[in-house]
């Protein structure tokens, strides 16, 4: 191989079947540029990424405080309800409310007219932790706000606001 050769960016030397390596943001990404899903799609990449990183001295992902949240502004709901209400499979809830309950956050409390459902509560470890969690996600929300700026975000809820 001559000096020249083992020079060539590997651009030009891709069409012998080698691999191109270039830089992520110079890939191309046709018609994926005007799919709303792809957009929403890398976005929610970022949002979960920034509040994993805010809120991740306190080990709470996004659905962990997106229950507890509900949990604690609707007491006794139940299980079922919480999971409807989030969009969130049953088998997944169960095991995420286990996880929550070994960390005494969460409590379940057999229903007294149904053998086959508990009633979901904080307990008082988890409100106060709630209360944390709360101003850590204000935190995250902020930086969301300095990422798109104040109005987009507001327009940004209004627009979704028909999916919540």
């Amino acid at each position: 191989m001559t000096a020249t050769a083992s020079q060539t960016s590997p651009r030009k030397r891709a069409g012998n079947g080698a691999a191109r390596r270039i830089d992520a943001d110079e890939i191309g990404l046709d018609a994926l540029i005007g799919h709303a899903g792809y957009a929403v799609r890398r976005f929610q990449i970022w949002i979960f990424q920034d509040f994993i990183k805010t809120l991740g001295d306190v080990d709470i992902r996004p659905t962990q405080y997106s229950v507890l949240t509900v949990i604690g502004a609707n007491p006794g709901l139940s299980q079922m309800a919480v999971a409807k209400r989030l969009g969130i499979e049953r088998a997944r809830l169960v095991h995420l409310l286990d996880s929550l309950e070994q960390r005494r956050l969460v409590k379940r409390i057999k229903s007294k007219t149904d053998r086959r459902s508990h009633a979901m509560h904080l307990t008082t470890q988890g409100e106060t932790a709630l209360a944390k969690f709360k101003r850590l996600a204000a935190e995250h929300e902020r930086h969301v706000e300095a990422r798109i700026g104040k109005a987009n975000r507001e327009r940004l809820l209004q627009i979704l606001a028909d999916f919540t």
